[in-house]
């Protein structure tokens, strides 16, 4: 599988609730209460693979615009850990970052 193929994910769902509710890209930067773009609205939609901070700010964004309360599951078809799943190792036993020669 290449690189290209693992970060197009085909057209998510977020594209079939945003036509459901007749939203355009627009409507979902307006109702954006963070940093969100049109592109990253456009990529979502298209199936590029997404941070999961970019997904979060989509959903927040949605949940605004329709009224209504989404889970990532409901966006997208692929899965981006919750950051609460996400195990953290920065604290004072985390390795030591070597630096290359």
């Amino acid at each position: 599988m290449t690189i290209d193929t693992e970060r197009n994910l085909g057209e998510q769902p977020i594209a079939q609730i945003m036509l459901e509710h007749s939203l355009k890209p627009h409507d979902l930067v307006a109702n954006s209460a963070e940093h969100l773009t049109h592109k990253m609205v456009s990529r979502a939609c298209k199936g590029r693979w997404l941070t999961p901070n970019v997904q979060a700010k989509l959903l927040n964004a949605l949940a605004k615009a329709t009224g209504k309360a989404y889970a990532l599951a409901d966006l997208f078809t692929y899965a981006a850990p919750r950051s609460k799943d996400v195990k953290k190792n920065n604290g004072p036993d985390a390795p030591e970052l070597k630096s290359a020669p």
